[in-house]
């Protein structure tokens, strides 16, 4: 049960995470809620995967600041992504 709790917590954390890259990165009115809580836990998974290559563990499953700071992260670097590849298309 305490798995199954962790996952629908790192479920909001993720959507929470994807509002606030939408909002930095000023697409918010361009993407719907799915696609902010896609957008977050990807993000959150990238976020790790390059703060890895720094030497800090951030997966340690614990709810901290410095995981929601890399899942905030991941998901600006992602939307950074998808800004070049979406650029100068209707939004």
């Amino acid at each position: 049960m305490k798995m199954l709790w962790n996952i629908i917590v790192w479920i909001i954390v993720g959507a929470l995470a994807g509002w606030i890259a939408s909002m930095i990165m000023r697409r918010d009115g361009s993407m719907g809620a799915i696609a902010n809580i896609v957008v977050g836990i990807i993000g959150a998974f990238l976020g790790g995967w390059v703060i890895s290559f720094f030497g800090v563990d951030v997966a340690t499953g614990a709810l901290t600041f410095s995981s929601i700071l890399t899942a905030i992260l991941g998901a600006v670097i992602l939307l950074a992504i998808i800004n070049l590849f979406t650029r100068g298309r209707a939004r």
